[in-house]
């Protein structure tokens, strides 16, 4: 196994282990489903399984097929390696400050409280964000033109299931929310 891949499974395990902990904790809290089943949500999960599973394709270079080299080996690892390192920071505060408000997608039936203080003053789509900075780092990682392709894919993926969290959001809390989002920017930056 290369450095990369091995880079990429550290990553999964640890990212996906703090997914699967916060899940498994509020369910039990809760006693009641925090996953939502709408069609955006099922999207973004198809879609990253068949982003993750090209990722180790390439990664295990079965196939050698879209790559560029835009950096060299040393300095591609060393980016992906700070782009990890912000994606798990970011996920984790995104993780610990929505506290019992965390859910999977959009659940119309479940009232939860707003979130704005935390990582929340910067970004009202944290965790987003640090899916997004995932697929650059893979992309950057292994240098690769359809990971790229696919991150840009994601990108417009997520950003379906912000629009729709968005409306619910608005439903739920009205001009709190209006005024959360004149405030907050929707990833890291105001447009």
């Amino acid at each position: 196994m290369n450095k990369i891949c091995l880079i990429i499974l550290m990553h999964q395990l640890i990212f996906q282990a703090m997914f699967g902990i916060k899940n498994t904790i509020l369910m039990k809290k809760a006693g009641k489903q925090i996953r939502g089943n709408n069609a955006e949500a099922n999207i973004f999960v198809l879609f990253f399984v068949l982003f993750m599973i090209v990722t180790f394709v390439f990664s295990f270079q079965i196939v050698q097929f879209g790559q560029v080299k835009f950096l060299n080996s040393f300095h591609s690892t060393i980016a992906g390696l700070v782009l990890l390192g912000f994606n798990l920071a970011i996920s984790t505060a995104s993780l610990i400050d929505l506290k019992d408000s965390w859910r999977v997608g959009v659940i119309e039936n479940q009232k939860t409280v707003l979130i704005t203080s935390g990582i929340y003053r910067f970004s009202r789509n944290p965790y987003f964000v640090s899916y997004l900075l995932m697929l650059l780092a893979y992309t950057v990682l292994l240098q690769n033109l359809i990971l790229l392709g696919l991150s840009i894919m994601g990108f417009i993926f997520t950003n379906r299931m912000i629009k729709k969290e968005e409306t619910y959001l608005y439903s739920v809390h009205g001009e709190v929310y209006t005024q959360y989002k004149k405030k907050v920017p929707r990833y890291i930056i105001s447009a």
